[in-house]
């Protein structure tokens, strides 16, 4: 299968030949050349680092060979075990850690795992340190503690409340409201454990909770990424409990969709841009989001007299960009809400939470609150690599041949049409090229993406 060193981590499929998959060699390879780079950033007695897993079913292997190589470093450990992503994420400040590791491959299916590497701040690492940590793993130079010196492991299953407190806590998190407005919710949770973080949370503001997949064995009852053409159960059980909604999360909760109260996709893409339009109705300023994102969020930015810009893809380059243009809300449209006065990260709980509080104070339901908004149609496409496959060359031919068309090449290439737009460029988590495109209509967009394919074909010769 394949092994992936990106700024998404260090990601894999489970078993197989070392180095060429994820197998417990790498996981140990990794870790330790992680926990060595940490211990370079700074002189200390003591080290310290949080490590959690979504529920997948090699999560508690990984997890047991990266908690024991980073006590064999001489490093403390907190094991947050089943846990989210954001979770992970706050547990790191709240600990005064000194980094974090997330064991999950996110939307990926249950025969892939990764490990997310966090530093002190509980954000992801940037290209630069990731560079240095794969250099450091391919170098083998790791000195290992004496037996006087190993690092210990304390146990603490306690973050996912702590989150939720922390959500709860937040200024424009409307508790009361929400309370009131006495919503009913189906919650797929795809044997994940957002099928423990997110009714938690409901709970707590009152919501009548209808779970659905929300046993966290790793057993993945659909194609875990939160798309509409995977979500048909989600569908029918919302229409069927007359719900007010339906909540979809990835595996490590760090992505967020809705279906609405007729069994419809809200769009996923529209996540984000329904938490921006009620934070910057309430506190105006500036949004960033990937290349690859709606055009819809820029529109209801400047409706509210603030500023937009887009980052490359990968979570890592849209907060530094957040932080350059001090937004106060920004993420990925593939349902990634990141609102700083909550921390750096993308987080489906504060992404709930907002959502709720938007609900409550329009008092209209979901199918009314997608009308407001701008209507732009996806399409999200992909082609298989192949080895030996040039794909700088290809996105180079695309750049000359679309030359004079507004271009962005900060990752890929992106191509903006009066009405409409392409992007393309090599995931950072599988062995694909991704073809994302946007139109007014649904067909619009389908077409400029089949006819890209067919034009990558062409020059490829596949």
């Amino acid at each position: 299968m394949t092994l992936i060193k990106s700024i998404s981590g260090i990601r894999g499929t489970i078993g197989g030949p070392v180095g060429e998959n994820l197998t417990p060699i790498d996981a140990v390879k990794f870790a330790s050349a992680y926990g060595v780079w940490l211990k370079q950033q700074r002189v200390k007695d003591k080290y310290k680092v949080v490590v959690g897993r979504d529920a997948r079913i090699s999560g508690q292997m990984m997890q047991n060979l990266v908690m024991n190589t980073l006590i064999g470093l001489g490093i403390d450990v907190v094991d947050v075990s089943l846990s989210t992503t954001p979770t992970v994420e706050v547990a790191v400040t709240l600990e005064h850690a000194d980094g974090g590791i997330i064991l999950t491959a996110s939307h990926n299916p249950k025969q892939w795992n990764a490990l997310k590497l966090l530093n002190a701040k509980g954000e992801f690492l940037d290209a630069e340190e990731g560079a240095k940590i794969l250099e450091i793993a391919e170098s083998g130079n790791m000195v290992f503690a004496d037996v006087e010196s190993l690092g210990k492991i304390t146990k603490n299953k306690a973050y996912i409340d702590l989150h939720i407190i922390e959500v709860l806590d937040l200024d424009l998190v409307t508790v009361k409201a929400i309370e009131e407005a006495r919503f009913r919710v189906v919650v797929d949770g795809v044997n994940s454990t957002g099928g423990i973080a997110i009714p938690l949370l409901l709970e707590r503001l009152g919501v009548d909770v209808i779970k659905l997949y929300c046993e966290p064995n790793g057993h993945f009852p659909h194609n875990p990424e939160p798309l509409k053409e995977h979500l048909t159960d989600l569908s029918e059980a919302v229409k069927k409990h007359k719900a007010d909604f339906g909540i979809v999360v990835d595996p490590d909760v760090d992505r967020l969709a809705f279906i609405d109260e007729n069994g419809e996709m809200f769009g996923e893409e529209y996540t984000l841009v329904a938490c921006a339009d009620y934070v910057l109705s309430r506190t105006p300023g500036n949004t960033v989001s990937n290349m690859s994102s709606t055009r819809a969020l820029k529109d209801i930015t400047e409706k509210h007299g603030g500023t937009y810009e887009a980052s490359a893809v990968g979570e890592v380059n849209v907060v530094k960009l957040m932080k350059k243009n001090k937004v106060v809300i920004g993420g990925e449209g593939n349902g990634g809400i990141i609102y700083p006065a909550a921390h750096y990260g993308r987080d489906a709980l504060v992404g709930v939470a907002l959502f709720l509080s938007l609900l409550a104070d329009k008092n209209i339901s979901v199918s009314q609150l997608r009308k407001t908004y701008p209507n732009y149609f996806m399409s999200k496409k992909k082609i298989e690599l192949t080895p030996g496959l040039d794909v700088d060359g290809i996105l180079k031919e695309i750049e000359t041949r679309y030359h004079n068309e507004p271009l962005t090449t900060i990752d890929g290439v992106k191509i903006d049409f009066p009405e409409s737009w392409v992007h393309l460029r090599k995931s950072n988590t599988e062995p694909i090229i991704r073809i994302y495109t946007e139109g007014k209509s649904q067909k619009e967009a389908d077409v400029l993406a089949d006819k890209f394919i067919e034009e990558i074909g062409e020059i490829a010769k596949i």
